[in-house]
């Protein structure tokens, strides 16, 4: 039960784990700070209905309650496929040429956070604190304000935050900063993404950067704040030596390096620049350069929309030419599955792999970064090539960085990857060890709560003092 004084943590976040126990770092760290509170989780049902309950419906959980609201066929298509992913998906991915305008989109996302706002408010009590996850849920601060609801408010947004000249691509811009100011707390993932919210702030007229490091915007003043996430770095090193990884890829690599790439099926993910610049790299291949084998996994990811289903039958092409341009007999250059592969069985592929490329066109942290240097062998690490537009590239600066767009430069990178010395491979990873380690997804759960705790509470004012 949540100590005396302290009040609830309520979580509100688009999936929870409903059917199975908590796996993976994030669901993890957000079940053990629940617990320590005895507080409220908060996610979308499993299954659409046609007609959505006037009230949150309660799942079983150990040391607090999970509660889930309802989801019809028109809120999936209009708040989850449409304004979420069709909208302030692509608009913060530097995508605003993919957005998908139309006005029953941003109706239907409104209309779900009334609903959820409506749900939380008779739930939430005075000491509670109320932690908003992710894009899905923006304006549900501001519309549970609306209500009168004045518990503190905390947000944190797992993607990049868009760019000022992305959000004038809104056909509302003003209402994005808006929906930002109603939280106490606003946590992003990199110094990068804060920079492009202070930079909307500063062009905005209602907006102001305050000389105590608080922000005002339409008379609200609030914290914006850097939190890096991280993963659970023991479990997978742990997990990276259950099985070989080696014996999991089969014959057909002879003689060859192991290059690994896994990536949702997105477009903000790079994959075709990825493969173009690993068609670079087997083009320009001299006689004493290795041959490499890239495993790109690829797991669907939201195939309605016809960005996706494009982005794959790319895939597709360029794997079948390449492949066909340079695949010998006892060796094929790029393996493509599209498909999911558990977490048990990536963890020793990464550790198999003599480099992993994570290339991102824009990207909030990326943890498959993090995963992949857990993953290693400290004494004969492989290399992690990644891309300077992951938010991962401020924390793992010993990483070989390059511009996926750049296809020689990623080709070069490729190159100097798997013919890298083992001294300087060990150099390198020691290093980017050393941050996935120390800063693990406890420390970032710690870190934004002890920062929301110590935030001036509710309906604070630019003219509320200090």
């Amino acid at each position: 039960m949540s100590d005396e004084g302290k009040g609830r943590l309520v979580v509100v976040s688009n999936r929870i784990p409903l059917s199975k126990p908590p796996a993976g770092g994030l669901v993890v760290a957000l079940d053990d700070a629940l617990r320590g509170s005895g507080g409220l989780w908060v996610g979308a049902a499993e299954e659409v209905v046609e007609t959505p309950r006037d009230h949150l419906v309660e799942h079983p959980a150990d040391g607090y309650t999970k509660l889930s609201f309802d989801l019809t066929a028109a809120d999936r298509n209009e708040y989850y496929l449409g304004y979420s992913n069709g909208v302030l998906w692509p608009l913060c991915h530097r995508r605003s040429d993919l957005i998908d305008f139309r006005p029953e989109y941003r109706e239907g996302y409104m209309r779900v956070n009334r609903r959820i706002a409506g749900l939380l408010k008779d739930l939430l009590r005075p000491d509670d604190r109320l932690w908003i996850h992710d894009y899905h849920f923006l304006p549900l601060a501001h519309c549970l304000r609306e209500l009168g609801v004045d518990v503190t408010m905390g947000f944190f947004l797992h993607i990049p935050f868009p760019t000022h000249t992305d959000l004038e691509a809104l056909s509302q811009p003003e209402a994005f900063l808006q929906w930002m100011a109603a939280h106490d707390l606003v946590g992003l993932q990199s110094q990068s993404d804060v920079a492009s919210f202070l930079a909307a702030i500063r062009r905005a007229p209602r907006g102001e950067l305050l000389p105590d490091g608080m922000v005002s915007y339409a008379d609200r003043r609030f914290r914006i704040a850097s939190f890096p996430i991280g993963i659970a770095p023991q479990e997978f090193a742990e997990a990276s030596v259950a099985i070989d990884g080696s014996d999991l890829i089969g014959p057909d690599r002879r003689g060859a390096k192991l290059m690994i790439g896994v990536d949702r099926l997105d477009y903000s993910k790079g994959i075709p620049h990825r493969l173009r610049g690993f068609e670079s790299y087997l083009d320009t291949r001299g006689p004493d350069m290795p041959r490499a084998t890239l495993l790109q996994i690829a797991p669907p990811s939201r195939s309605e929309i016809l960005a996706y289903k494009e982005i794959r039958a790319e895939l597709e092409q360029i794997a079948g030419a390449v492949n066909g341009k340079h695949a010998e007999l006892d060796w094929t250059p790029i393996r493509y599955l599209h498909r999911n592969i558990p977490r048990e069985v990536l963890a020793p592929l990464f550790r198999a792999a003599d480099a992993a490329m994570v290339t991102p066109l824009a990207d909030g942290m990326n943890l498959v970064a993090k995963e992949y240097i857990a993953a290693q062998d400290p004494d004969n690490p492989g290399v992690l090539i990644l891309s300077r537009f992951a938010g991962a590239a401020e924390q793992l600066k010993s990483s070989v960085m390059v511009n996926p767009y750049d296809r020689s430069q990623m080709a070069e990178a490729i190159g100097r990857a798997l013919t890298m010395s083992r001294e300087e491979r060990r150099a390198r990873h020691v290093e980017a060890r050393a941050n996935v380690f120390e800063h693990d997804i406890a420390e970032w759960s710690a870190n934004f709560l002890r920062a929301l705790g110590d935030v001036r509470g509710p309906g604070l004012s630019v003219d509320a003092g200090g």
